[in-house]
């Protein structure tokens, strides 16, 4: 079977990426080229240096071709682009990579990498993956004024909030006319689809799901370096986290300790607020095998976000090593969690502690629901359904656009597993 080639545009790729988006997008261009497709991955420089970003080592050849935009001005760039919503000072490098032709066309996360300006450029089918809600939310997470849950548009005194400089091309239709070309346009989450259509979006959305590469848990030991039982929470570290709501759980829940794996611009504030509680420990950022193994030996990993989120990858990284799940009830962590069968959700600090007390001191529960996250995980985010999904899904978009060359490469298998 002929190789596809597959141009995607992405603000932020690794090592030059803040969080799970990133992370998301270079896993599908590693299983795409892992299925022999000639991938390009295009990401912007400018604009992760910008914001402060420091690039970590490249890792190792994966077969993924990656192309950094990187001006004389990183700061004029992105905040022309910001500001224009088009790839302003890149566009003709991006004009070149896009002729020379490709099956199918992906954007990601492209905010600082072209804005709506972008979609307009490309060539085959092209996808639009929301692993935001940058397309209904300036600020891309529904958290208005930095402190609360959005639930109607005032996005300019939101904005003006955040202090970051308000985009006009927001309110000139520019983004939903270059959402029209769209073949496909994919939420993560069931929640995501409703949410984006609650706040205008009026293109319909496929859901399709984050994955994850398989792995043999049982040969993944449990972390050795801590003493007590523990619960683990994984993230960066911020405010709308909300890591800081579960401090006081901890205060009146002596029998385990609290263990955090991640760092961010709240970590200051959050290490002053938990100084007091010699069981609640900071461990800072660690790699992905390290994570593999906290996961492992945790009782539970708390997920207590406060804001909208689309999807929640750490869930499913924790239900791959068969442990459950604690997660605040709110946005798709409901329907992540029950379909699983793996875990609890909490509403209040008594609901968080009823939950610990379960699976600390209830071997069969725990036994159960670690059981049931594997088994979810297996059945719903394992890397080969989902990226069949994909297959079927692009094969059906394909159809509706009368590409029949690439209808059939999907059809014949195309995006199976290697």
């Amino acid at each position: 079977m002929a190789a596809l080639k597959i141009l995607m545009f992405s603000t932020f790729y690794p090592p030059y990426s803040f969080g799970g988006d990133a992370i998301g997008t270079q896993r599908m261009a590693r299983a795409l080229a892992a299925r022999g497709h000639r991938v390009t991955v295009v990401h912007d420089q400018d604009a992760y240096l910008t914001l402060g970003g420091k690039p970590g080592a490249p890792g190792p050849d994966d077969g993924v071709r990656t192309i950094g935009l990187k001006a004389h001005s990183g700061l004029v760039s992105t905040l022309l682009t910001q500001q224009t919503g088009r790839p302003f000072v890149h566009h003709a490098r991006i004009a070149g990579i896009v002729a020379e032709g490709h099956d199918i066309t992906w954007y990601n996360n492209i905010s600082l990498v072209g804005g709506p300006g972008l979609l307009k450029m490309g060539s085959g089918l092209r996808l639009f993956e929301a692993h935001e809600h940058w397309l209904v939310c300036p600020t891309h997470v529904l958290w208005r004024y930095g402190r609360e849950l959005c639930d109607a548009r005032n996005c300019l005194p939101c904005v003006l909030s955040y202090k970051r400089p308000p985009q006009i091309w927001r309110y000139t239709g520019a983004l939903d006319r270059a959402l029209d070309g769209m073949d496909l346009v994919v939420a993560k989450s069931e929640f995501s689809r409703r949410k984006h259509a609650e706040f205008g979006l009026r293109q319909p959305m496929e859901v399709l799901p984050y994955f994850l590469p398989d792995l043999d848990h049982r040969k993944v030991a449990p972390h050795a370096g801590h003493p007590r039982p523990y619960f683990l929470f994984v993230g960066r570290l911020e405010r709308i986290k909300g890591l800081q709501d579960i401090f006081p759980a901890f205060d009146q829940y002596p029998d385990a300790d609290l263990l955090i794996c991640g760092d961010g611009d709240y970590a200051a504030e959050l290490k002053a607020l938990a100084a007091s509680n010699p069981r609640i420990r900071f461990l800072g950022r660690k790699t992905p095998d390290e994570l593999d193994s906290y996961y492992r030996g945790a009782l539970g990993l708390i997920v207590p976000s406060v804001c909208y989120e689309t999807f929640g990858i750490i869930l499913i990284e924790s239900f791959r090593l068969g442990t459950p799940v604690i997660a605040r009830r709110i946005g798709p962590f409901p329907e992540i969690v029950e379909t699983a069968g793996g875990g609890a959700l909490f509403s209040s600090q008594q609901d968080l502690i009823a939950a610990m007390h379960r699976l600390q001191h209830d071997p069969s529960e725990r036994e159960r629901q670690s059981r049931a996250a594997r088994q979810a995980f297996e059945d719903h985010w394992r890397e080969d359904r989902v990226i069949a999904a994909y297959g079927a899904t692009l094969a059906r978009a394909a159809a509706r656009s009368d590409n029949r060359k690439l209808q059939q490469a999907l059809e014949a298998g195309a995006f199976e597993a290697p």
